[in-house]
């Protein structure tokens, strides 16, 4: 009878060890595929990261050309104007002050 007894005590001893292990099967598996999920978010979102940065820098090359014509069109019209003040003062024209 003990040895019965001994059968039945281990039963639901070895039935409780493996719904513990089953249930940390399952956690592991779920704590997997969250890992897996957030590095794949994560290289979405450095793809789009990369993108954006991408974009910019194309933006920002852009807005430096500009840039730089506008200056080249400054110093021209900043030579214009010198050439027509040095103009009028040999013409001996009256300057208005602006």
């Amino acid at each position: 009878m003990e040895s019965g007894k001994s059968q039945i005590e281990n039963q639901p001893g070895w039935q409780f060890n493996r719904q513990i292990n089953v249930s940390v099967l399952i956690q592991l598996v779920l704590l997997a595929s969250l890992i897996v999920g957030s590095w794949v978010n994560l290289q979405r979102q450095l793809d789009l990261l990369q993108r954006d940065v991408t974009m910019l820098l194309a933006s920002q090359k852009g807005f430096g050309q500009k840039l730089e014509s506008l200056s080249a069109k400054s110093i021209t019209y900043e030579y214009r104007l010198r050439a027509v003040e040095k103009t009028l003062t040999k013409s001996g024209m009256p300057q208005k002050s602006f």
